[in-house]
């Protein structure tokens, strides 16, 4: 695409050049009128010959009204006037609306790589190759031959080719074309990786889970790549007001040039002031400049949204982002981490420490997520201690010998059981009693923890203009309300099975207004019906989330709730200026349609209103890829 823009570039200015000299050989010659024409076609085909040929493709596949046809009829038109009766050359204008249409085109080019290049980041996920290990030795393949269990070797500043499994050594990945967060991952053994990182430290020997065609990079490329296909609703009105638009126009331009001299008394005297008013009112009339901007603008809107880590799939989706009155949101893993653990510890009789030491110990066998949540609370298991004969009481706990004592670690049940009695806590998570010989020791609490940003995305999104927030959750009803409360959310349901998180959202869409979208935001694994029926469905922390990718309409790469506040700034700055580019365009269009069709309009006022507001468009659509966090609350609502 560059080389194409540097000989576009390279033919304006050779173009240029020649009109000088044609204009000047014009001026101070007296060449007959054909001769003129001659020194003048030089230029033209130079840097028109071009949009002659597109022109000439266009009506041989029947389709007439495109602006290189229209383009091609002004200047074949303004080229020729000048041999009609009392009519005036227009030599040197044909070329120079042929000059500066390029000149538009080539902004439009410069304008579209740029937004290509923003997404270009995010493309330079794709690897190029994989080091796997085959009969002792390291090869070098492409990651479409590579298949599951085999390993790969990765080396520090290398791509990630494939989803796998840490099976030795540690690193820290550089995650920015995922997620647009800057900070490095750590990851050692039994830690997952998803191809598109960057290995930045250590070596790693991984073991494939997924072929290429299903690994995260090629779905999200696959994604970024059509995301285009989805037109909103603002390309799809500009495309239909173009079909309708140009006919009437070229209707009305033919009416312009033949009717007043028709009914003037004179029609050889005045058809060549007429023929320029109406070429003048057709170059005029090229809708280039909505067609080119609009589409473009949202073009970079995706563009911003990816480098923030924000995959839309279409601009159908920015239009319904723009639109969020109403954000319902999954409990777990959206709003909050997903992972139990310790929160409290209120020992009796003994310290916290030797409280979270005897109940780790008891649980050290156990593959249960309380089980985990305790033993990271007292990672150093490689002390003294011999735990014997461990075994679990289904349904309340375990027990188990530490140093030959008694330890049993459960619910208020296996307390009773043992003759012990506790009191009710009022905790919002699962409370663990622990009792050692015999005798009541503690009770530990375990509950998941909310987010850091959850509660600060919750302010934005109010900032951003939605004016209700809700939370769906299967968990327990003080659970969801614990956490509905610290986030002063507007309202939650709880204790919820699959179909009821569906029958919910769909109450909650019927009670909104027609005129707001409603979002909901899950992680996208078990919460697919109910992303698919909202208007918009937002899957939270996809990276390496098959099922979030496929199920959802806007894919957040990491686990930050703010990023949907981000999301929603740049699709309201997106539809603004999609709208300015439109407001504009038309405005200034309508004008100089007036002003050509009554004869007070020049050759280069059409030309502006025709290429010169189209390059103005274009440059206002790149503001698109701005980042949307220098916009106030107060200009984003507008």
């Amino acid at each position: 695409m560059e080389k194409e823009n540097k000989e576009t570039l390279i033919k304006i200015i050779v173009s240029a050049l020649l009109l000088a000299v044609a204009y000047v050989v014009d001026r101070f010659t007296e060449l007959p009128m054909w001769a003129d024409l001659l020194i003048y076609l030089v230029p033209y085909l130079v840097i028109g010959y071009e949009v002659l040929f597109e022109a000439a493709e266009s009506i041989v596949h029947g389709e007439l009204l495109d602006e290189d046809f229209l383009m091609c009829v002004a200047t074949i038109g303004a080229l020729a006037i000048g041999f009609l009766p009392n009519a005036e050359p227009q030599f040197p204008e044909a070329v120079f609306v042929m000059i500066f249409f390029q000149v538009g085109e080539l902004f439009e080019d410069l304008a579209e790589d740029k937004s290509r290049r923003a997404i270009s980041q995010l493309m330079d996920i794709r690897p190029d190759s994989a080091n796997v290990e085959r009969d002792g030795e390291i090869l070098t393949v492409a990651p479409e031959d590579v298949q599951i269990d085999e390993i790969i070797v990765i080396k520090p500043g290398e791509k990630i080719p494939m989803d796998g499994v840490v099976i030795e050594g540690s690193s820290s990945l550089n995650t920015l074309a995922l997620t647009g967060e800057s900070v490095p991952r750590d990851v050692t053994v039994e830690d997952l990786v998803v191809s598109g990182c960057v290995n930045l430290t250590g070596v790693l020997r991984v073991k494939v889970v997924k072929v290429y065609s299903e690994s995260t990079v090629a779905k999200v490329l696959d994604l970024v790549e059509n995301a285009a296909e989805s037109k909103s609703k603002s390309e799809n009105f500009i495309t239909r007001f173009a079909r309708f638009y140009t006919p009437v126009v070229v209707v009305l331009a033919i009416l312009i040039a033949f009717l007043p001299p028709l009914f003037s008394g004179s029609f050889a005297a005045n058809i060549g002031e007429w023929l320029k008013r109406a070429l003048t009112f057709l170059i005029v009339s090229c809708p280039c400049a909505l067609v080119i901007s609009v589409p473009l603008t949202f073009f970079a809107g995706i563009g911003n949204a990816s480098r923030h880590g924000i995959l839309v799939k279409g601009s159908n989706y920015l239009d319904a982002l723009s639109k969020a009155g109403v954000v319902v949101f999954d409990k777990t893993g959206t709003l909050t981490k997903g992972v139990f653990s310790v929160t409290s510890v209120h020992p009796e009789n003994c310290s916290e420490q030797h409280l979270l030491h005897m109940a780790a110990h008891v649980e050290r066998f156990s593959d249960h997520p309380i089980a985990q949540s305790l033993r990271q609370a007292y990672p150093d298991e490689a002390d003294e201690c011999v735990v014997t004969d461990a075994r679990e009481i289904t349904g309340k706990g375990m027990r188990a010998l530490v140093n030959d004592t008694e330890v049993y670690v459960g619910n208020a049940s296996l307390m009773r059981d043992l003759g012990i009695e506790v009191a009710v806590d009022e905790s919002k998570g699962t409370v663990v009693y622990v009792a050692i010989g015999g005798q009541y020791a503690g009770r530990i609490v375990i509950s998941d923890v909310i987010k850091p940003d959850s509660a600060e995305a919750i302010r934005a999104l109010r900032q951003n203009g939605v004016t209700a927030t809700y939370m769906l959750t299967g968990d327990r009803n003080d659970v969801g309300r614990h956490v509905a409360e610290q986030l002063e959310l507007d309202g939650y349901y709880a204790e919820l099975l699959p179909d009821e998180k569906l029958g919910k959202l769909q109450y909650l869409k019927n009670e909104k207004t027609s005129d707001n979208s409603l979002l909901f935001v899950g992680d996208g694994i078990n919460d697919a019906p109910v992303l698919a029926a909202a208007d918009v469905g937002i899957a939270m922390g996809a990276i390496g989330a098959d099922a979030a990718i496929e199920a959802a309409d806007v894919v957040l790469m990491d686990d930050q709730p703010s990023k949907i506040a981000t999301a929603i700034r740049i699709a309201k700055r997106t539809i603004r200026i999609a709208r300015e580019n439109i407001i504009f365009a038309l405005a200034v269009k309508f004008g100089v349609l007036i002003a050509a069709a009554f004869g007070v309009a020049p050759l280069w006022l059409a030309v502006f209103a025709d290429v010169g507001v189209m390059v103005l468009a274009v440059l206002n659509s790149t503001r698109a890829l701005k980042s949307a966090k220098s916009e106030s609350a107060s200009n984003v609502k507008s």
